[in-house]
């Protein structure tokens, strides 16, 4: 009976840890719009939330370039992992020192659709295959579009469209420079950071971002070619 419940329990642990890469061959399908697990939650407590889903080349170039010179400045060029950037985050830890974000694009990707959003060593463990699978398996365009329509913009708001019509009363293809800058900035924190009301700390990040996007050519070759 024990050894019967062990290999029952055994055989769920694997289909849960095997599932998330069955899914993303299935979300490699363009008809297939994924939701989050924060997107779950929200429906399995009865909370509303809005998500318009919006297709790759619906969404403005300058807010693809915000966005990536924002998040993961490497996107075109690493393989799900900045291994780099990563290695780097590992040593200031070993040291004691503060850490910076090393998250790519993917890793978040893999967070939002998959994992929960708490901070810790098994989260990031789980993180780093997930997201070198995705890179195997989806284009990077098709990645950049699954990551725009499930982050979170705003409490309740998800997917760049919902959030440029609540932040700015436009769609995502009509959004400016600036108001793409804007929403890039509100990604590390949606919850107390407001694009449409953004702080003085915001605005200047704002600017910085504005500005790499315009030099970012280079960068996002893989993205439009």
């Amino acid at each position: 009976m024990l050894r019967r419940i062990l290999s029952w329990g055994l055989s769920i642990i694997i289909l849960v840890l095997c599932l998330p890469y069955l899914l993303i061959l299935l979300y490699a399908l363009p008809q297939v719009h994924p939701i989050s697990t924060l997107m779950l939650g929200e429906t399995l407590t009865g909370r509303a939330y809005e998500r318009q889903w919006v297709d790759f080349d619906a969404i403005a170039p300058v807010l693809v370039q915000s966005v990536m010179m924002s998040e993961d400045g490497q996107y075109c060029a690493h393989a799900g992992i900045d291994w780099e950037a990563l290695n780097l985050v590992i040593d200031d830890a070993l040291d004691g020192e503060a850490t910076r974000g090393a998250s790519t694009i993917p890793m978040q990707t893999a967070k939002n659709l998959f994992l929960s959003s708490s901070r810790s060593v098994v989260r990031k463990a789980l993180e780093i295959p997930l997201a070198m699978w995705m890179d195997i398996v989806w284009s990077k365009k098709r990645l950049m579009e699954i990551y725009l329509n499930v982050a979170e913009w705003a409490p309740g708001i998800y997917g760049i469209e919902s959030a440029s019509q609540a932040y700015f009363g436009t769609t995502a293809a009509q959004l400016s420079a600036r108001q793409a800058a804007l929403l890039a900035v509100t990604l590390p924190n949606p919850i107390k950071r407001n694009a449409a009301n953004p702080s003085r700390g915001m605005n200047k990040l704002a600017r910085i971002i504005e500005k790499r996007a315009s030099q970012s050519g280079a960068y996002i070759k893989c993205l439009y070619d």
